[in-house]
């Protein structure tokens, strides 16, 4: 079997796909990009056993079909440094082996038998489907994983939760301390649907995702999604079991409204939080006549710093302790230029808003106090 393909595409291809593979593989061909040849169209596919990622590119001229496997290290290798020209690749499977050829030189890899590849779950014909713009759920994906947990006792905080409802799609994420709740209202069923999509496929997807137009279909059943983003596919093993009800931890009621300029806040909570507990890292914010005072303290090292942020305050002066480097976060993964802050009292969580919500989503995040000695 012969054919030729532009170096640039099949080294695209094969770095999108080589994310997926893990360093250490129960099996040894797990380590491995398969090729298969059918007319003009290639297909390369890799999988960790529990993710399987396809994408398919065209060739510049074939000779037959067939598939076989190829050590993805040293493939990656030897592709990597080509500027644009065509490579063609002739397979003996008799030898077990692909020579390569390009402009200015061949090498020579062993292959092995593509039937040893394990073959991917696949989605149920009972499946529910999920149909989004590519960038939509780029930016969910984007704005929900740095809340997710990693908490061996209780998996299922350990991925992103699609919650599919009659009035919307929930995108979901918790540590248990924090949360995000985004709502599309574009998407709705009257069938409810979930599933708890891991990290590893969330953090393929987004860094996929977002390049071009088009939708995202997402096939899903109680253990397996199946995700065609258009330019492939990732097939992958759902974390099982029940999601906790977040809708009951979100308070209704926060009277106490603060509004900042988020870039503002997120600088200096930057600069005082390398003074708070190294092992807390308790900030004491406290809001009182239109200024936020932002207080961190490490007596351990005779450490404090104090900073003030002018803001808009409706509400009683309160004292309130969040962590600091989780409510950094929280504000990083804000694309407005004012958040809102609702407060209750210092025993109950604040929430975040942006002051200007994107057309059909409701974005939340959620924080939880720490207790702060007067």
């Amino acid at each position: 079997m012969r054919f030729t393909v532009s170096s640039t595409a099949l080294g695209n291809k094969l770095s999108a796909l080589s994310k997926v593979i893990n360093s250490k593989n129960a099996l040894p061909i797990l380590g491995d990009f398969v090729f298969e040849v059918d007319g003009q169209t290639l297909t390369l596919t890799a999988s960790d056993s529990e993710n399987t990622m396809r994408t398919t590119l065209e060739l510049t001229e074939s000779d037959s079909n067939g598939r076989f496997a190829i050590g993805n290290v040293d493939l990656l290798n030897a592709v990597k440094g080509f500027s644009e020209q065509p490579i063609t690749l002739d397979v003996n499977q008799e030898q077990s082996t692909v020579k390569i050829s390009y402009q200015n030189g061949l090498f020579s890899l062993p292959i092995e038998n593509a039937d040893e590849f394990p073959m991917a779950q696949t989605v149920s014909d009972n499946s529910h489907t999920i149909i989004l713009p590519n960038a939509l759920l780029a930016e969910n994906i984007n704005r929900s994983i740095f809340a997710t947990a990693q908490d061996e006792l209780r998996p299922v905080m350990n991925g992103i939760y699609f919650d599919l409802t009659p009035d919307c799609l929930a995108v979901v994420a918790s540590d248990g301390h924090k949360l995000v709740r985004n709502k599309i209202f574009s998407m709705s069923s009257d069938q409810p649907a979930s599933f708890i999509l891991p990290k590893k496929p969330a953090n393929l997807l987004r860094n996929l995702l977002g390049k071009d137009g088009g939708d995202v279909i997402i096939r899903f059943d109680e253990r397996n999604a199946e995700i065609n983003y258009g330019d492939g596919i990732i097939q992958c093993r759902l974390i099982e079991g029940r999601y906790p009800n977040y809708n009951s931890v979100i308070p209704q009621n926060n009277p106490n409204e603060l509004r900042a300029d988020r870039a503002g806040l997120l600088a200096a909570l930057r600069r005082v939080q390398p003074f708070a507990n190294g092992s807390s890292n308790l900030i004491r914010f406290h809001v009182e006549n239109n200024v936020l005072q932002l207080d961190a303290e490490d007596y351990d090292f005779s450490k404090t710093a104090t900073e003030r942020v002018g803001c808009e305050y409706l509400g009683q002066p309160m004292s309130i302790g969040f962590k600091g480097s989780a409510f950094i976060e929280i504000l990083s993964n804000f694309d407005c230029q004012e958040v809102i802050i609702q407060l209750a009292d210092p025993s109950r969580a604040g929430l975040v808003l942006p002051s200007e919500q994107p057309e059909n989503q409701d974005i939340l995040m959620l924080m939880m106090p720490m207790l702060i000695s007067d």
